[in-house]
């Protein structure tokens, strides 16, 4: 059995005692795609399947629910996950700019994590701070304003110092 097996192994008995302690019913769903994204870093096919099984519900609802709310993820993202506003305000003062340079310099397309698993980019509507436009959120709270696409790299470096 491989580390990621192992690994993988143990989350879903993790999952496993998380829908044993708050109950295995459907009404439950939410709430265990929940815990299983915090555990799994995303609902794979394999965890929204292992999922339905243990509420006694069919696949399709699952995935209805997955699919519905954005804040659940069926792709793998990265560690650091940098969040650029392109809302109105952030879009005029060049956040376009800001979110094409820091997908130039990771080499990877919006919402595709880096190869190394740290960082992925994402394009969000807002972020609540129009005055300090463009802004840049990473992880859920290191949040930076007024960022040019010169600011990037120094960004980029100070996450990749602290590592995965």
């Amino acid at each position: 059995m491989s580390d990621t097996c192992a690994t993988g192994g143990k989350l879903f008995k993790e999952l496993d005692q998380f829908i044993e302690e708050s109950g295995s019913t459907p009404d439950r769903l939410i709430a265990v795609l929940q815990r299983a994204q915090e555990l799994f870093g995303y609902l794979s096919p394999e965890v929204q399947e292992h999922v339905a099984e243990k509420l006694k519900i069919p696949v399709s609802q699952v995935y209805g629910v997955v699919t519905f709310y954005n804040f659940f993820s069926t792709k793998p993202k990265g560690k650091y996950q940098i969040k650029v506003c392109l809302g109105t305000a952030c879009y005029v003062k060049g956040g376009d700019r800001v979110f094409e340079r820091f997908l130039e310099e990771l080499g990877v397309e919006a919402d595709e994590p880096t190869k190394d698993g740290l960082f992925s980019v994402h394009a969000v509507r807002c972020l609540g701070a129009c005055s300090m436009a463009p802004v840049v959120l990473v992880g859920e709270q290191d949040f930076y304003g007024k960022v040019k696409p010169d600011m990037v790299s120094k960004i980029l470096k100070h996450y990749s110092e602290r590592g995965a």
